[in-house]
């Protein structure tokens, strides 16, 4: 399994092949999977090189649509030849890149073109992208839409760096108006501004005092306001990295009402909880916060109850000086977690104890991303037609993340030390093996995917 060649079969005794698992050889013709046969059929197909990986299993690439990969302009805190590396060591096979922290920012044509150049040659894996909703660029972007990009994000409370301000009432509608018609979709950072009692100072190295900052009730008036206005435009609208649970009734109620309305949570949010965050442990710093273990678990069970549609990364690195670590100082560290190589593995070390089959994991991380972004019909499962883009991988293996085994560019992580389960052994995307026990393709074999949406009539 050489990393960079091409493969024309894959054989398993675990192939997840619609709603079960079994025996079969994946057929590969032109990067697509050309059929899936029981083993036994399979000898007069597979005249090419057939991979054999036993008894591990086989399922399609994950799908990460919650990337911030900062090429060009903050490439010291990531860029596309780390990023896409790190993803295909993770089993991800696509990733879609957010508009920020690039500079520019893509949030313009010209700006989209300027990330294409920056991207090009450098990606392992395949890569969409979206655009950015900011004010006064209503105009950027059915443009931008003609052009490929998957979708439109935008803050509804300050995003972190001026470059991509946060919008008003009359930007968000002007967007909505743009976008009516077109099948594209409005990614919200929903969190809002809101009056409430002044928190007391509290103690900056105190993880407690930073999420005292940011209660449940800025995701909550934020997503009042992102539901209002998907059913007053029926324009598709996704809430990205959803932390709080209390939001959850009114999702339920406009979805009920007709909403054409996602959410997606975040493994961070699935896995740690504020009551074991150390003082001075600013890794765990990320924007909405890291709320309490019984919040985690309504998370959990709103995933189980189809009420939350996907697991994604939301991966934000920087570089360390930027996360205060000498200081430990929550208020001022800049807020993002790294875990783009570890999703498959921190999904399934908590979602296997909780009832979760292979079955979830597919849809919430491959099925359902790729959805989104309206790559459904290429990429998120494994049926003919469909992009040969797998994820093989030992569910009962386990291992720690140390730095020598992250391939990030800034290898700071909550997860550092952590065990999981769940061991990613080969990753190919066309069926071409992109990553293999440790190493990868001397070159990029990524591309970039852009959407075709429909055109809509002038407004």
């Amino acid at each position: 399994m050489e990393p960079g060649s091409a493969v024309s079969a894959v054989r398993s005794q675990r192939v997840l092949c619609g709603e079960e698992i079994r025996p079969a050889v994946i057929i590969i013709k032109e990067g697509k999977i050309h059929c899936i046969l029981p083993d036994s059929e399979a000898s007069v197909h597979t005249a090419g090189k057939v991979l054999d990986v036993g008894n591990s299993l086989v399922m399609p690439g994950i799908v990460d649509c919650h990337v911030h990969v900062n090429e060009p302009g903050r490439s010291s805190w990531e860029g596309y030849w780390t990023a896409t590396r790190a993803a295909a060591a993770g089993g991800v096979t696509t990733i879609v890149d957010m508009p920020l922290n690039s500079i520019p920012p893509t949030t313009t044509l010209r700006n989209f073109h300027e990330k294409l150049r920056a991207a090009t040659g450098q990606c392992f894996v395949d890569t969409a992208f979206w655009g950015g909703v900011i004010s006064g660029n209503k105009l950027e972007l059915r443009p931008m839409i003609q052009a490929g990009v998957a979708g439109f994000k935008c803050f509804l409370i300050h995003s972190g760096v001026d470059e991509f301000p946060h919008v008003s009432d009359a930007d968000v509608h002007a967007a909505m108006k743009q976008l009516q018609g077109t099948g594209s979709v409005l990614l919200f950072h929903a969190e809002q501004e809101v009056q409430h009692p002044a928190a007391e100072k509290g103690d900056p190295h105190e993880y407690s005092t930073f999420l005292r900052s940011r209660p449940d009730i800025m995701e909550l008036e934020a997503i009042r306001t992102v539901t209002q206005l998907c059913l007053q435009y029926q324009v598709r609208c996704h809430i990205v990295h959803l932390s709080s649970a209390q939001p959850l009734e009114l999702i339920r109620s406009a979805r009920k009402a007709g909403a054409p309305l996602t959410v997606e949570t975040t493994h961070h949010y699935l896995n740690l909880c504020a009551e074991n965050i150390p003082a001075r442990a600013t890794q765990f710093k990320c924007c909405p916060p890291i709320r309490d273990t019984a919040n985690r678990e309504l998370l959990w069970s709103a995933l189980k109850a189809g009420d939350i549609d996907m697991v994604v990364s939301d991966h934000s690195p920087c570089t360390p000086d930027l996360k205060c670590l000498d200081s430990g100082d929550f208020t001022q560290a800049w807020g993002g977690i790294s875990s783009l190589q570890f999703g498959l593995s921190l999904f399934w070390t908590s979602a296997s104890k909780r009832g979760f089959s292979f079955f979830d994991a597919v849809r919430l991380l491959c099925k359902e991303p790729a959805q989104l972004c309206r790559l459904d019909n290429q990429k998120g499962s494994l049926i003919p037609g469909h992009d040969a883009d797998l994820v093989i991988w030992d569910p009962e293996k386990e291992f720690t993340v140390n730095e020598d085994n992250i391939h990030h560019k800034n290898k700071l992580t909550p997860y550092l030390g952590l065990a999981l389960r769940g061991k990613v052994k080969a990753t190919i995307v066309r069926g071409k093996v992109v990553y293999s026990h440790g190493s990868f393709s001397s070159q990029p074999l990524g591309k970039h995917l852009f959407i075709q949406h429909k055109t809509p009539a002038p407004l």
